[in-house]
Order: structure tokens, then C-alpha cells, then sequence
């Protein structure tokens, strides 16, 4: 979903973080574009910081323009539009629907396009290297936004944004990917915002806050607060999440280029040990193919999402939090049989005691859903039966790595649609 969604709005931060900017936003540095246009005294005030702060210069500052609440609609539109991102959306509308985090009445992307039209005050296109402001924005809100749209042309510079925007199957590590620019942006606008330092200094309780501010402020967002939670969860994860991997980096590393090592999982966003310590890369999960089936959509949660999905069913976040945390890859399909679609899932773990505790979550989680009173076991395989579907969740070993493989499939439609001894891990 992360991927699905994508870059696009700051609105939600920027509005909370009026409260923390201080008198370095009205320094005058630098000099502005040959051609100044809108913002020019903001472009020429946070252009010399930002540049302390990333290390990175400018070849040249992008053109500012002002769009209409309309255009920028358009603009979405258009994303949507594109073969690739209509296939993804499509693929991940069903998907979500079949794991119960989207509702089965939701028009995804009549959704989407009032969300981001709701929440965008401000972007870079890496299309056409402009930097896009929406008209009638208040003050504050729109010089903060450039500051933090400026970095991702800075970015843009030094990194091609467009392929990030372009992998497909890999939701997890596109996720990860879209933390770090996001969070790198989010960081480094807010530091030049405070006049450095750091941010707990000037706002108690810094990024806890922020995130408290943002749930607060919800409310005040009418599209945003009706959103599933998978929506609402990737929308902000980037900015946060993603924000405090920039701070630990920059503390760990300080001599190293953010840009030039990117995480290559949400693990390694969430948990600091995973990319700063020993490394630890995602084992990639390849599904065999299934006959009598036909795939319609493939790819993958990561653990933010499997998280997510556990928070989703059970609403207790100790415990989705714990169940996750052993996660070490996913890959999921979804398949047409000749009874419906259905959907297969296998998820890696980094012990037997992980595996063992994320499929007792799942378990809750399968007879929360469908109101299941009873189900079957069978060695290390339960399967549940209700509202005209057949789950199973079988626990098991392959290559030497614990794993566990969740099927959700139309009700009289093959009981095993995927050979557990023929998926390959590496």
C-alpha cells in the first residue's frame, strides 16, 4: 500500500509543525533564481541551509509554480491513470480487500483521489522538475512546504526519484525506500524551520509528539479520518518513521551519504539493530506456480504491513508489534480459481518461537474476522470454515527456515493450491 500511495502530500506534518518554526525562517541567504517567481525570499532563505544540513548543493534550485485545488486533482489523476500505477492500485485494492484491511465497498481510487487532493498542499514533479505550490494556501503552511518539497528536488539531483516510483512486486523495500526520501525531507525542513538543533529542545517530547499532534489533528481532515487504517498507517509511516531513521543515521553515521545506502526493508526502518548492526537483509520468498489457478496480483507486506494487518483485526498493538517482529520475508499471491479468488500468503521467520507466535496472532485474527467458533487440525495445519471461505494457516520448514503459509480460498475450492516444498528462499 506504501508503494501504491506514494509521495504526494506533507500537509498533515506541515500544519503540525507551525508551532516549532522559529525566527530562522525569515533569514535572507543566498540568492534567488534568475527567474525569482513565486516564494522567491523562501527559496533564497532555506536553499543555503538545506544544503548544510543534507551535504548535498544544489545544481540549480527548481521553478516554483502555483497550482489550483483543480490542477493538482488533475495531476493525481493523471498518476492514476498511468497503465502501471492502475494495475497496482487494482492489484492492491483486491488484495487488501481479501486479507479484510479494505472495506469490500471501497472504490480505492475515487478514495484515494480525494485523500491526496485533501491532503496536498504542495510537490515536486521529477517529471518536469517543477516544484508545485496550490494556490490560496496560508502562509505558514506553504513555506513550509517548500522548504520540505525543495529537498526532494535536491534529492532529485542526486538520486532519480522516478525509479523508486517504478519497481514493481517489491512493495516492502519500495516502502522503505519512500522512508528515507520522505523522512530525509521531513527531518531536514524541520530542522531548518527550528534553526537547528535538536528537536526535543524546542518541541517536549519531540517525534512522540509529533505523532500525538498528527492523531489529534486528524479531525480536522474529514477524508483522511475516515480511512482504513492501512491507509492512514502508510500515509504517515514515510514521514515519521521515516524522519527518525534519518535522525539515528545521522547520529551513527555522520560521515556517511544517506542517499548512497538505502534500507532495502521496513525492518530495517523500524529497528535500528537491523541495518546499523549486523545487516539484515529480507530472505526473498518465490512462490511456485499453482496450477489450476490463474495469478492476478503478486507481491509482498514487509513487517510495517504484517503489522499493520495484526493491529487491524485484533486492535492490540503490543501484541501486533511483538507478532511481527520476527519477520524475515513475505510474498503473497492472488489467485483465480475456478470457484473465485483466493489468496495465498508465506511468510519467513527468524525462529520456530517467531513463526509459533505470529500464527497464534494469525489465528485470532482468522476467527476475529469471520466469527469462526470451530475449526481442524491436522498435524501442523488448522483450517477454519465460515462465510463461504476455507483459511488455512500451516506451519512449517523449508530449506531449514521456519515459515508459515496462510491460504484463504473460496469454500469447496482445493484445500492445498500451493506445494510448500517447491517455494524458493534465498
Amino acid at each position: 500500500m506504501g508503494g501504491m500511495i506514494g509521495a504526494t502530500g506533507t500537509r498533515a506534518i506541515c500544519a503540525l509543525l507551525m508551532g516549532v518554526s522559529c525566527a530562522a525562517c525569515d533569514r535572507r541567504e543566498g540568492k534567488a533564481n534568475d527567474d525569482p517567481g513565486p516564494f522567491a525570499e523562501t527559496v533564497a532563505s532555506v536553499v543555503p541551509q538545506i544544503e548544510r544540513e543534507t551535504g548535498l548543493r544544489f545544481r540549480k534550485p527548481p521553478r516554483l509554480e502555483v497550482r489550483s485545488k483543480a490542477q493538482v486533482r488533475e495531476f493525481v489523476e493523471e498518476q492514476f491513470n498511468d497503465e502501471r500505477a492502475s494495475r497496482e492500485l487494482a492489484g492492491a485494492e483486491a488484495v487488501y480487500r481479501r486479507f479484510g484491511l479494505l472495506p469490500d465497498t471501497m472504490d480505492l481510487r475515487a478514495f484515494m483521489l480525494d485523500l491526496l487532493t485533501e491532503q496536498v498542499a504542495g510537490y515536486y514533479d521529477p517529471e518536469t522538475k517543477v516544484l508545485y505550490v496550490v494556490e490560496g494556501a496560508e502562509p505558514e503552511i506553504a513555506r513550509i512546504t517548500v522548504a520540505h518539497e525543495l529537498v526532494h528536488a535536491l534529492q532529485d539531483q542526486h538520486l532519480n526519484l522516478d525509479s523508486l516510483q517504478t519497481v514493481e512486486g517489491q512493495n516492502d523495500r519500495t516502502i522503505a525506500a519512500q522512508a528515507v526520501v520522505e523522512g530525509q525531507a521531513t527531518y531536514t525542513h524541520i530542522q531548518v524551520l527550528i534553526g537547528g538543533g535538536t528537536l526535543a529542545a524546542k518541541l517536549p517530547g519531540g517525534w512522540d509528539r509529533v505523532r500525538e499532534m498528527i492523531r489529534e489533528q486528524q479531525t480536522q481532515m474529514p477524508v483522511f479520518s475516515t480511512a482504513p487504517i492501512i491507509i492512514q498507517e502508510t500515509l504517515i509511516f514515510p514521514y515519521l518513521s521515516g524522519a527518525e531513521f534519518v535522525r539515528r543515521f545521522r547520529e551513527k553515521t555522520p560521515n556517511a551519504q544517506l542517499l548512497g545506502d538505502l534500507p532495502v526493508s521496513t525492518e530495517q526502518i523500524l529497528h535500528a539493530e537491523a541495518f546499523f548492526g549486523t545487516r539484515d537483509a529480507p530472505t526473498a520468498v518465490t512462490l511456485p506456480a499453482m496450477p489450476g489457478t490463474t495469478t492476478l496480483y503478486e507481491n509482498n507486506l514487509g513487517e510495517f504491513e504484517t503489522r499493520l494487518l495484526l493491529y487491524h483485526h485484533l486492535r492490540d498493538q503490543a501484541s501486533a508489534i511483538r507478532a511481527a517482529r520476527g519477520w524475515d520475508g513475505d510474498r503473497y499471491r492472488l489467485v483465480r480459481t475456478a470457484q473465485g479468488d483466493g489468496l495465498v500468503w508465506v511468510t519467513v521467520w527468524d525462529s520456530a518461537v517467531d513463526a509459533g507466535e505470529f500464527r497464534e496472532q494469525m489465528d485470532q485474527a482468522i476467527a476475529t474476522r469471520y466469527a469462526i467458533a470451530t475449526s481442524a487440525t491436522s498435524g501442523d495445519s488448522k483450517t477454519y470454515q465460515g462465510a463461504g471461505r476455507s483459511v488455512t494457516l500451516t506451519v512449517s520448514e523449508v530449506a531449514g527456515r521456519p515459515v508459515v503459509l496462510y491460504a484463504d480460498i473460496p469454500a469447496g475450492a482445493s484445500p492445498s493450491p500451493l506445494d510448500l516444498g517447491r517455494i524458493g528462499l534465498r
